[in-house]
């Protein structure tokens, strides 16, 4: 696509945001609450999104399905108060909404597999009826304009006028950033078009790109951007990226992940206190009796699971790695 019509969409999506913005009133409450309280806070609320951050990079989806989840979840939780203990099933429907929406249907998870991975404690019954209840509150019936709709552009609109800088603005740099950001609520009421304007120029400034700066300062024109708006937004998203990049950031972990077992392997593992002495392997075929017992230790419904971690992509200070879906069988 050319730069005119580039910059001619860019208008029409500028112009549609606003509909897909949650309800700042909404935000203001969560952010008021007290974890102590019967509502969502703005800590629950920011756990749960790293919680979907982590499924997103189990199951190999794209930004674009962990962004438009979050744009749910949080136009969801600014219209509808809801109890803490039910925001996972919401949170979860949230992303197999935009999945739905996003991914190819052949790599979507099935609901079983994505509450199996969650370690969520509800039906898959129970996800399908919230998804409807999402879908109704939010008159969702396709995409919406997020953040990553406008970094897209503008880094395509860079590109356009600088094929030499393709290398140095990475775009999966500047998605691992938004994602952080997306972690914390107060970038929820930020214009999508101003948080992505503040990321670009935070990277341009660290490339040190004179002339990419200046494409910056025309998109800012172009959407009639104000220097007090965008300056807002770039300290913020400059405080939010250095505090990820501090050793001592609680980084989005994968303690939800986890491999799940039965009972009696869970107590059998638990019991150990040696190594035991494992014995000799025998060649030949493999006799697939012997794996019967894992196998359905693996796949059993599992009443306790261990703290076995399935890895996680919270390396380096965005985040910049991905998982890839692992199967669950031995």
């Amino acid at each position: 696509m050319d730069a005119y019509k580039l910059m001619k969409e860019l208008r029409v999506n500028y112009e549609q945001e606003a509909h897909y913005l949650p309800k700042e009133s909404g935000l203001r409450l969560i952010e008021s609450t007290t974890e102590d309280d019967s509502r969502i806070s703005a800590k629950c609320r920011d756990a749960k999104v790293e919680d979907l951050w982590s499924l997103t990079s189990f199951f190999g989806y794209s930004t674009q399905t962990f962004v438009l989840a979050v744009n749910l979840l949080d136009r969801f939780l600014a219209m509808i108060r809801i109890q803490p203990k039910h925001l996972s099933c919401v949170s979860v429907s949230c992303l197999h909404m935009a999945a739905k929406v996003t991914e190819e249907e052949c790599n979507l998870a099935p609901p079983v597999e994505l509450i199996r991975i969650g370690q969520c404690r509800f039906t898959a019954s129970d996800l399908c009826r919230m998804e409807k209840i999402v879908a109704e509150k939010l008159n969702f019936k396709s995409n919406a304009i997020t953040a990553l709709t406008f970094l897209d552009m503008y880094h395509q609109i860079a590109l356009s006028h600088c094929t030499d800088r393709k290398e140095i603005l990475s775009l999966e740099k500047l998605e691992a950033q938004l994602k952080a950001c997306l972690c914390r609520i107060s970038f929820s009421k930020a214009k999508p078009s101003v948080l992505a304007l503040s990321l670009l120029r935070q990277e341009i400034h660290a490339v040190q790109s004179e002339d990419m700066l200046e494409i910056a300062s025309h998109i800012q024109r172009h959407l009639k951007i104000t220097d007090v708006e965008l300056r807002l937004w770039s300290e913020r998203v400059a405080r939010c990226l250095s505090d990820y990049s501090s050793p001592e950031c609680s980084k989005p972990n994968h303690r939800k992940l986890q491999w799940i077992v039965s009972r009696r392997t869970a107590q059998n593992l638990h019991s150990l206190r040696t190594v035991p002495e494992l014995p000799t392997i025998p060649e030949g075929r493999w006799d697939e009796s012997e794996s019967e017992d894992s196998c359905e230790d693996l796949m059993s419904s599992g009443e306790e699971s261990l703290s076995s971690s399935l890895g996680s992509d919270a390396e380096g200070p965005y985040f910049p790695l991905h998982l890839r879906r692992q199967h669950l069988h031995a």
